[in-house]
């Protein structure tokens, strides 16, 4: 019977017949279920593995009503491509997949950008049991629509939470989790000026989309002042890129801030052009010029000099969006909830 079967799809019935039990006598064994003897389960399982049979989970989860699976959307700046996307949203991608795989999900993944092609269903159209919203605030047509996506499935599911969850987030009415900025910028000031840095310059903005360069910056400039030591913020100009922004800003950084001998990029990506530029300029890192970047992704281990960096505990800011979207992040509240990750200052040669 095994040639015979050896080109066909082996089904639960198939099995049923070589243990000689019925066929939901097979789905029972095979589901744990405690009404069946340990004898007849361990019959089942011989027989399945014996005919290459394995349940069908994804088929069993949809019939007790649940995917198993959890939507995550990367949005991008309209008209990028994936190369464009921020390293830092590759590195928390990695962290909401292992904690998805820890919970027994799978993560169905879509990078968005451009208005007329935005899609965030899932839940309505069976294919997932939640949905995670990441990327760039550049983009608030996309940003609109998500919102607007999590605030329907909420109202049509009568409850004050919808299963989506943003990180970071340019609204302000959304449940979200970001990093804790205040410890992290806080952390730089001290970091900066305990090793000896006098002049202070911050590189980021109080005004940009992205909320959390706000409180970074504005969090830096006042531990700063509370340690009395001068600190000027320079704001960062439109780009394609943050490294873009990161070069430019350092540009204005040589003209109006020529004594500055520690500097704090909101991002790490802005840092790279910080680095760029200053190496462009013959400023020596760390002997003339101190920096230390935030979000502590891979590739500022491998900036010359290697960047200090403040970083987020990403495995646990994957797990926080993961446990969010499945236990109701905000449910019987009538406020967005906020969650912060814990971040640590990770010292290297730039600083």
């Amino acid at each position: 019977m095994d040639d015979l079967r050896r080109n066909a799809r082996i089904t639960s019935f198939d099995v049923a017949e070589r243990a000689g039990v019925s066929q939901s006598t097979v789905s029972r064994a095979l589901s744990g279920s405690s009404v069946i003897s340990e004898a007849t389960r361990q019959k089942v399982m011989n027989a399945a593995q014996a005919m290459g049979y394995y349940v069908d989970e994804r088929a069993a989860r949809l019939r007790r009503g649940h995917t198993g699976t959890l939507a995550v959307v990367v949005i991008c700046k309209p008209g990028g491509r994936a190369r464009d996307v921020n390293p830092f949203s590759y590195a928390l991608l990695g962290g909401i997949c292992a904690a998805a795989a820890d919970q027994g999900l799978e993560v169905l993944v879509s990078l968005q950008a451009d208005e007329d092609k935005l899609f965030g269903h899932y839940v309505e159209r069976g294919q997932a049991e939640g949905m995670i919203v990441i990327g760039t605030t550049a983009n608030r047509p996309a940003w609109d629509y998500f919102s607007d996506v999590g605030r329907a499935a909420a109202k049509a599911g009568g409850q004050a939470s919808a299963p989506v969850a943003f990180w970071g987030s340019p609204l302000g009415d959304l449940d979200r989790v970001l990093s804790d900025n205040e410890t992290g910028a806080r952390s730089a000031a001290d970091h900066l000026i305990d090793q000896g840095a006098k002049n202070l310059v911050c590189i980021g903005s109080l005004g940009s989309p992205q909320r959390q360069f706000a409180e970074r910056a504005q969090v830096f400039l006042n531990r700063a002042k509370e340690r009395g030591v001068p600190a000027e913020l320079i704001e960062i100009e439109p780009a394609d890129a943050r490294r873009d922004q990161g070069r430019i800003a350092a540009k204005k950084l040589f003209a109006a801030h020529p004594e500055c001998d520690g500097v704090f990029a909101v991002c790490d990506a802005l840092a790279f052009g910080v680095i760029e530029e200053l190496h462009s300029a013959g400023v020596r890192i760390p002997d003339d010029l101190r920096l230390v970047g935030f979000d502590g992704i891979p590739a500022s281990e491998m900036t010359s000099p290697p960047l200090t960096t403040i970083e987020p505990d990403l495995d646990l800011a994957g797990r926080m969006l993961v446990e969010a979207v499945a236990g109701g992040m905000g449910e019987g509240e009538d406020h967005p909830k906020v969650q912060r990750v814990p971040v640590k200052l990770v010292k290297r040669a730039s600083s």
